[in-house]
């Protein structure tokens, strides 16, 4: 019995249906190696592959077989058919970042005097790439709307618009934006909708099933889960895929290396455990912060008391994620102390990892009047890791009684 694309083949045919995720997880893309019958892929490091008896044919830019690890490579592919299979997809393109993953989408489907409507609450990089590079290096036109008001980007929608692109979860306020809708809103305008669903991952959430064209992952985070290697996907329809494999990946060299895509793929196969232990004790700890007297707000999908709860337990079908915001009854080192005084969570960027994480984020960012009013004097963003959820709570606990 082997597996081809998520699906069970024995005896030359297929048995069973599409296997369910975690089985994908484990199988998809991996399989035994005809040189040394190991049953893991190895990773290969080579940047060249053996050419034909006669090359003269070849496209040397083609990325349809293993000729030069820019154009592709053995572990990427493999990798590629992982995340098409979890995130339902025809076709899959992995890249070097989730920022190349994100660039390679808006590079080879924008053209100058398009535009696009964006979430006003997103990841930095791409706040800058539609905000600030884009418009002023190539006339691309966008405009920064509240996606989670659906009638908010139906109004920014233009005759010009290529492209909507949300969040959802939103980085960082953690506004949930209803993918459906705003997908038959691009689909009535002739544009295309891209959801980045890092902050969710496909065991919580399936864009593509909800109508998004494209689905973009920063590898780094979730998927990986381990906080030790960097990498990007978009996942689609294939005549999309295509384009942006050529374009941002051969042209542009956003190529993942070898080991990335190894080191990723051997932390995709335990996403599904991963992830539902991080929805559980986010929900937990959510629920914790919020009955604390000293915490302002807390911005958790998973909470009654946010503003799209009931969308999100419609399309975030396995749980809320491991990602919240909240904010101190306190002044600005105040916020410093609170972090200061953590023991088992550390101040650090990124999120998904296995430890927990947090950031402050003060009053002065530069998109503060994006941001609901609540987030103007200052939040954290905590990504909670794997660790024992009691454990969290104590070290949250402690540290706000250090610093009140």
């Amino acid at each position: 019995m082997n597996y081809i694309e998520g699906k069970k083949i024995e005896n030359g045919e297929e048995s069973g249906g599409k296997l369910g995720f975690l089985t994908r997880s484990v199988h998809v893309g991996n399989g035994i190696d005809t040189e040394t019958g190991a049953i893991r892929r190895p990773i290969t490091m080579a940047n060249s592959y053996a050419l034909p008896y006669d090359p003269s044919d070849l496209n040397w830019s083609s990325a349809s077989g293993n000729i030069y690890t820019r154009n592709g490579g053995a572990n990427q592919g493999y990798l590629q058919e992982k995340l098409a299979s979890l995130e339902e997809g025809e076709d899959c393109v992995v890249l070097a970042s989730g920022v190349a993953a994100l660039s390679g989408v808006f590079f080879a489907l924008l053209e100058s005097g398009n535009h696009i409507v964006v979430s006003d609450s997103t990841y930095i990089a791409a706040y800058r790439l539609l905000n600030e590079l884009l418009p002023r290096k190539y006339g691309v036109r966008s405009t920064l709307v509240d996606s989670s008001d659906v009638d908010a980007v139906r109004s920014a929608v233009t005759p010009e618009t290529k492209l909507i692109h949300i969040e959802t979860p939103s980085n960082p306020t953690i506004k949930i934006s209803d993918i459906a809708a705003i997908a038959a809103i691009a689909h009535e305008a002739g544009a295309l909708l891209s959801v980045d669903n890092t902050f969710a991952s496909p065991y919580n959430q399936r864009p593509l099933a909800l109508g998004a064209d494209l689905c973009v992952e920063s590898l780094t985070k979730y998927i990986n889960g381990h906080g030790d290697a960097m990498g990007g996907a978009v996942i689609g329809r294939k005549e999309l895929i295509d384009i942006i494999r050529a374009e941002a990946m051969v042209n542009l060299g956003g190529a993942i290396s070898p080991f990335n895509a190894w080191l990723i793929m051997r932390g995709a196969v335990t996403l599904p455990l991963r992830v539902e232990q991080h929805n559980r004790s986010a929900q937990f700890i959510a629920e914790f912060l919020e009955a604390e007297d000293c915490v302002r707000f807390v911005s958790y999908p998973g909470l009654e008391s946010h503003a799209k709860h009931d969308l999100a337990k419609s399309q975030m079908t396995k749980g809320f994620g491991g990602v919240m915001a909240f904010g101190l009854r306190g002044d600005h080192e105040a916020h410093n102390r609170f972090v200061s005084h953590l023991n088992v969570i550390t101040s650090a960027v990124s999120l998904g990892h296995d430890e927990s994480l947090i950031v402050f984020l003060g009053e002065n960012d530069e998109r503060q009047c994006l941001y609901p009013d609540e987030f103007h004097d200052g939040f954290f963003r905590l990504s909670i890791g794997l660790e024992d959820t009691e454990d969290i709570i104590m070290d949250i606990r402690q540290a706000l009684r250090k610093a009140e």
